[in-house]
């Protein structure tokens, strides 16, 4: 799958593409359907699939002060987006020339740089300098300039809710695993390289993967049942730390997974770490000993829990 940027001309053999355009952080079920749509209709016209969105969040412009929200990064969504079916994501940089671009001249960058026949977004999609764009200002200036587009309707849960990524957010924050993992259609996965910690897990026969949080969503503190996924394709079951680490200089945050019955090495690598389910919160516990017993009861917890879980990629 090809990864292009607003910045650098299209490939001849992606113009004419059927464009999926929205954020897509998180790529949840009401995503998927808009993508999904595209994909079904680039395929009955025999056109390549472009999947665009937006790096920075466009709400890191207008709020850079908002904290940690991000349910995903570019690699996470490129994947996503080839596995939905897309031949390329397109990559906008929102940068405060892109939000002080006007309806009128957002639709030529998509008709004459880009070069697209349609696009399919959500009916909520907004676009141009003060939002001034609306899908049906989009559709009224495309027909002008020969695209056409496609507004694709919410997709809500069994309850009737909306599906959407603040849905998804809140219930990360609370702990809720079952709700978000619903929702996304698959758990949610925190991505990153593994670091040398102080390696105290390893002296009490815990050993840990200490991955940075990054630009990543903060969900609840504390302790939560995790699948790892290795590079080479295998799947580690494991218990896993979120918390602030206060002896370092600042503070910092770290998701800290413990796997079983794993005792290779795994420094440097990058690996996935999905949240199955949350356990309990922080604890502080009266000496080592009484640590290492709800270490080793929490693997316990999460292993039975990991046991009934199967696998979603």
């Amino acid at each position: 799958m090809e990864r292009l940027t607003s910045s650098a001309p299209v490939p001849a053999h992606l113009r004419g593409a059927v464009m999926a355009l929205g954020n897509f952080d998180g790529f949840h079920a009401g995503h998927q359907a808009v993508v999904g749509n595209a994909v079904a209709r680039a395929r009955a016209e025999g056109r390549p699939v472009i999947v665009a969105t937006f790096d920075p969040h466009p709400m890191r412009l207008f709020r850079p002060d908002t904290p940690h929200f991000r349910l995903t990064t570019l690699d996470q969504r490129q994947a996503l987006f080839a596995a939905a079916g897309a031949d390329a994501m397109l990559v906008f940089a929102f940068t405060p020339e892109l939000a002080a671009l006007d309806p009128q001249a957002f639709v030529r960058l998509l008709s004459e740089d880009i070069g697209v026949a349609g696009v399919v977004t959500g009916q909520d999609f907004t676009f141009g300098r003060g939002r001034a764009g609306s899908v049906a200002v989009l559709a009224e200036l495309g027909a002008a300039a020969g695209l056409w587009t496609q507004a694709v309707a919410p997709v809500a849960d069994a309850s009737g809710d909306i599906i959407s990524s603040t849905r998804i957010r809140t219930a990360l924050q609370a702990g809720d695993c079952t709700t978000a993992t619903r929702l996304l259609t698959r758990p949610f996965t925190i991505e990153g390289v593994v670091q040398h910690g102080d390696k105290l897990g390893r002296t009490i026969g815990f050993p840990t993967a200490n991955i940075d949080m990054g630009d990543y969503l903060r969900p609840a503190y504390g302790i939560y049942a995790v699948r790892g996924l290795r590079p080479d394709g295998r799947i580690l079951d494991g218990a896993a730390n979120l918390g602030i680490r206060p002896m370092f200089d600042p503070p910092k945050l770290l998701l800290e997974p413990h796997f079983f019955d794993f005792a290779e090495n795994l420094y440097d690598q990058r690996i996935a770490v999905q949240l199955i389910a949350y356990l309990h919160a922080e604890r502080a516990y009266d000496g080592l000993d009484a640590l290492m017993n709800g270490i080793a009861q929490d693997c316990v917890d999460a292993r039975q829990i990991l046991a009934g879980t199967p696998y979603l990629a």
